[in-house]
C-alpha cells in the first residue's frame, strides 16, 4: 500500500503479512480522496476510522494534514502497526484497541468524517447497524459524512441516511449524511 498524496506522497508501507486485513486498493482510495478533496479542508477536520486495519485510510488523512484522527480496531497487531507508522512519520493518530460496536456504544466522540471498512463478509444488518449507531448517537458533526466501504454484493441504499454510492471495481463506498 502507498500514500497517495500529501506530505508523504508516494511512500510505500509494508504491513506485516499476518494481519487479518484487506486494505483499500490504491485506485479506490485515490478516487475516494478526490471526492473528499472537493468538500473538505483536511487540516480542519476530525476523522474516526473504524475497522482501521493497517491504518491505510488514517495515514492518507494524516499525510494530507489532518491532525485529529482516531483509529479503532480490535486486532492488537493492527494497532501496533498503526502506532509504529504513527511514530515513524510523526502523525497524530489516536489508536484504540476495541471491538468497534463496543466502542460506538460507549463513545461520545463527534467527527466530521466517520470511515468504516468492516470485513466484506458482514451481513447487511451488521453494515446497517454501523450507520444506525453513528446517527442515533449523533457522532457526526454538522455537514459530517459517514462512509462505509463494502463489496459490490452488499446494498445499503435502503438506510434512511443513505445519500449515494461510488463503485470502484469490487469496492463500493456508500455515503451517509444527516
Amino acid at each position: 500500500m502507498r500514500i497517495i498524496s500529501g506530505k508523504y506522497k508516494g511512500r510505500r508501507l509494508s504491513a506485516p503479512k499476518n494481519l487479518p486485513v484487506r486494505p483499500t486498493t490504491d485506485m479506490a482510495k485515490e478516487s475516494l480522496f478526490n471526492i473528499l478533496n472537493n468538500s473538505y479542508y483536511f487540516e480542519d477536520i476530525s476523522v474516526l476510522d473504524l475497522f482501521s486495519g493497517t491504518g491505510n485510510i488514517s495515514f492518507e488523512f494524516a499525510s494530507r494534514g489532518t491532525d485529529n484522527i482516531t483509529s479503532v480496531d480490535q486486532h492488537y497487531g493492527c494497532i501496533k502497526f498503526i502506532n509504529q507508522i504513527n511514530k515513524e512519520f510523526d502523525f497524530n493518530i489516536n489508536t484504540i484497541k476495541s471491538d468497534v460496536y463496543k466502542f460506538l456504544d460507549k463513545t461520545k466522540l463527534q467527527s466530521d468524517i466517520v470511515f468504516a471498512d468492516p470485513p466484506y463478509d458482514f451481513s447487511k444488518e451488521d453494515f446497517s447497524k454501523i450507520a444506525s449507531i453513528v446517527f442515533e448517537k449523533q457522532l457526526l458533526n454538522d455537514d459530517g459524512l459517514l462512509i462505509i466501504e463494502h463489496s459490490n454484493q452488499t446494498d445499503l441504499s435502503e438506510h434512511k441516511n443513505f445519500s449515494y454510492q461510488k463503485r470502484y471495481g469490487g469496492n463500493v463506498f456508500s455515503f451517509f449524511e444527516n
